[in-house]
């Protein structure tokens, strides 16, 4: 609010100094009413580009220097490394591409201003500029585009070859259910049509399948660390997006259809906490929080990092609310949390084996 505030009473301030500026041309004696730019008024127009050319420059670095401690930690995913990459690149070459043209263009502009008697010098047409400004885009995005394919090509390989947990994140508005393929690590089938909340079968898995019987339902992730993972992706009812942004990791989640990501994990929870970056954005959030407990305000209790599932679609008025705790740890924790979980043969269909004996009793 007071961000809000502050740019409102600089607007009024400019408006007013815009609006005095005016009244000051006007109580001159001598002004001039002709509305024809002469030498003076192209002259202060070229030095208001340089002005503003600064002005640009200037926040540009301002953005930088003040909000880089916003960006993600380091990648905690195995490609995600080459994703970083790929982006810092892409994003050093536009600011280098940026900040020549746009100094070129102020330049020209101010160079190149109206004066008295000059006549604008026109070229029909140049081949070696056409080619020099043509040739040099072709091959940067060139390279761009095949470093991006062979990255993305990278990236989703999803196979079962080395040896991967199956893991299946199922999206309904508004909270996320992950399904574990067991000990034979093969999904049983599942359909929204077979979901039964009298059965409490609420992902639709076929209760007739083999391979669902050993699946572990469960409202957190765990994942051991450096174990590849393949997910696999279904829609109750919108489109949804998972989004792990620590991991690089983003897929729509279609209604009707499965999609699938992959990728290996390469820090444990407890080793992103020790990360610098991490530890300076839990620090100021924690000042943040700690001033609203004083001023007794909620959302105000100590925070924690944690990896996090998030959807990136705005799937309805709860989206914002969406999203499910990842941990990441040894393969050791890893296998002590999975013994302590029930399979869904110990779940559902155990609740329902008893539920049709004691029908039939009746």
């Amino acid at each position: 609010m007071t961000t809000v505030l502050i740019l409102a009473v600089l607007a009024l301030v400019a408006i007013a100094i815009w609006q005095m500026t005016k009244i000051f041309e006007l109580s001159q004696l001598k002004a001039e009413s002709s509305q024809i730019a002469n030498d003076s008024d192209n002259k202060t127009n070229g030095y208001l580009l340089f002005a503003f050319l600064i002005f640009i420059y200037g926040i540009t670095i301002f953005s930088f220097w003040n909000y880089s401690k916003f960006l993600l930690p380091e990648a905690a995913s195995e490609h995600g490394q080459d994703y970083d990459g790929l982006l810092l690149v892409s994003m050093v070459i536009i600011f280098i591409v940026q900040t020549i043209t746009q100094a070129l263009l102020h330049y020209f502009g101010f160079k190149y201003r109206g004066k008295e008697g000059r006549k604008a010098l026109f070229y029909a047409d140049n081949d070696r500029l056409e080619f020099i400004w043509t040739i040099i885009p072709v091959i940067v995005l060139a390279g761009l585009i095949l470093w991006g394919l062979y990255t993305w090509t990278t990236i989703m390989d999803i196979n079962d070859e080395d040896d991967p947990i199956v893991v299946e994140l199922y999206a309904q508005q508004f909270s996320w259910t992950a399904r574990y393929a067991g000990n034979d690590n093969v999904l049983g089938d599942a359909n929204v049509r077979m979901i039964d909340i009298d059965k409490a079968n609420v992902l639709g898995v076929d209760e007739s399948d083999t391979y669902a019987a050993d699946d572990i339902i469960v409202k957190e992730i765990h994942l051991p660390v450096g174990r590849k993972v393949n997910f696999k992706m279904r829609s109750q009812d919108v489109l949804h997006s998972a989004y792990m942004p620590h991991f690089r990791a983003q897929m729509n989640c279609v209604p009707g259809m499965i999609t699938e990501f992959s990728f290996t994990p390469i820090y444990t929870t407890e080793e992103m906490r020790q990360n610098p970056d991490v530890r300076d954005k839990v620090k100021r959030t924690n000042e943040i929080r700690a001033e609203r407990a004083a001023n007794g305000e909620d959302n105000s209790d100590p925070w924690e990092f944690d990896y996090i599932l998030l959807c990136n679609k705005i799937c309805g008025k709860s989206h914002y609310n969406m999203q499910m705790k990842i941990i990441v740890e040894t393969q050791e924790e890893y296998d002590a949390w999975m013994a302590e979980q029930k399979t869904f043969a110990e779940t559902v269909l155990k609740q329902n084996t008893a539920q049709t004996a004691m029908n039939t009793v009746d």
